[in-house]
């Protein structure tokens, strides 16, 4: 699936997480770890658990909880929010540095015969650093967290903008984004999704070039490498037209 935009809402505000799918996300995150203050912790888990079994609440969208990266208190979160039958699609965790704290929130949901993916956030120097270690798992800059995901076959979403107001800002650093090979951007306030799915959501062209690749693969009759107009196409490229049609026809749900 594209996860174009990753929105954030805050664990222990229920009103906003109703209303988080609405917003037109890819990814919505109920948040627990940095959104909430640790005396509003058992509150949040509350709240969170609420919104998720609430039969009615069955957004097309996917929809992810953030825990918190100390173990006893994600353990406390997951025995929260795994209570019934919720509306889960994915666990997040935060401050991700090696594979270990990937396994452990693996292991904390298998032992509650939760089979969900886990999301790992790379926040710090030494978390990108094992960025492709971590993203294994079942250069200290951008570049070096889309080249690890990509070697993994993961996605690689950009880290939040955090000045609400700035929208030729937020679009300008979402180029960026898109430019460096990133899959998708976090949001931290739902009038920036339209901003960030727009910038994510390739133009007429290029969806025309996808196109056209994935017609020649089709008529290429198994061979490695063929040529579309001028361009010779391999499986590198195969992949990026899958990808932008991908992203295109998440942008017309």
């Amino acid at each position: 699936m594209a996860r174009r935009s990753v929105l954030f809402s805050p664990g222990d505000q229920p009103d906003l997480l109703r209303k988080a799918p609405d917003s037109g996300a890819d990814t919505v995150v109920f948040d627990l770890e940095d959104a909430v203050a640790p005396e509003r912790k058992a509150d949040a888990r509350r709240d969170v658990t609420t919104v998720l079994t609430d039969a009615s609440f069955d957004p097309s969208c996917e929809v992810c909880v953030r825990v918190n990266a100390d173990v006893s208190t994600a353990t406390a979160d997951l025995d929260a929010v795994l209570e019934g039958a919720p509306r889960l699609d994915a666990v997040m965790v935060p401050k991700a540095e090696s594979t270990t704290d990937v396994r452990t929130l693996a292991d904390l949901l298998a032992e509650r015969g939760a089979g969900l993916p886990v999301i790992a956030l790379c926040e710090s120097a030494s978390g990108v650093l094992c960025a492709e270690e971590i993203a294994a798992t079942p250069a200290v800059d951008a570049e070096h967290v889309v080249l690890a995901a990509a070697a993994a076959d993961v996605d690689a979403i950009d880290t939040v903008f955090t000045d609400i107001e700035a929208t030729d800002r937020l679009a300008e650093e979402t180029g960026v984004a898109v430019q460096l090979g990133y899959d998708g951007k976090m949001a931290i306030h739902p009038a920036q999704v339209d901003v960030i799915n727009e910038a994510f959501t390739p133009d007429p062209e290029t969806v025309e070039w996808a196109e056209r690749v994935l017609e020649g693969r089709e008529a290429a009759d198994g061979r490695g490498v063929f040529r579309v107009d001028d361009e010779m196409i391999d499986a590198p490229l195969v992949a990026r037209a899958e990808r932008v049609m991908e992203r295109y026809r998440a942008g017309r749900e």
